[in-house]
């Protein structure tokens, strides 16, 4: 049984202790502070790990006391396990190049690429920060999407770690 040091694990030092989402990574902040993505950091990948997969979803969309179907976010695709997170405002900065150069941003609910935090209508909303480890790199072509990336890493997931943070 492996201890809880070396258990595959998703953070974020963008979530404040107590969990909460800050405004400029949603719809609600102001100006340019707004609808940035959070950093984020990983730590114990499992082995056998030939690339890493983000999905990122507000599980309680549209109302926390009505969820109907949860809204997707953030899709990432093609992070090599080299990398140990994504920096704070990565989203829309695909020409990192690097270790960054082949990382792809999938499209969200609001079909465009990249993080997108909607305006939120109430608060209490929950957002899952899903990292999946797989042992294949997936060919998901040119417009990658949550159900496209789950319906192709079927059977590759070796490992998962997630995070959740409320707006």
């Amino acid at each position: 049984m492996a201890n809880a040091s070396d258990e595959f694990r998703l953070a974020s030092s963008g979530i404040d202790h107590e969990g909460r989402l800050p405004r400029k990574y949603t719809g609600d902040g102001q100006g340019t502070k707004k609808d940035i993505s959070p950093p984020l950091e990983w730590y114990n990948v499992p082995e056998g790990t030939k690339t890493l997969a983000l999905v990122v979803e507000d599980i309680d969309a549209p109302d926390p006391e009505a969820p109907l179907v949860p809204w997707t976010v953030w899709v990432v695709v093609n992070i090599p396990p080299t990398l140990k997170g994504l920096p704070e405002g990565f989203s829309g900065k695909e020409d990192m190049g690097g270790d960054y150069a082949n990382v792809k941003e999938g499209h969200n609910d609001l079909k465009v690429p990249g993080w997108r935090a909607p305006k939120m209508p109430s608060s209490g909303h929950r957002f899952e920060f899903k990292l999946y480890a797989l042992d294949e790199q997936l060919e998901l072509g040119n417009k990658v999407t949550k159900e496209k990336f789950l319906e192709a890493s079927d059977g590759h997931v070796v490992g998962e770690a997630v995070l959740m943070a409320v707006n």
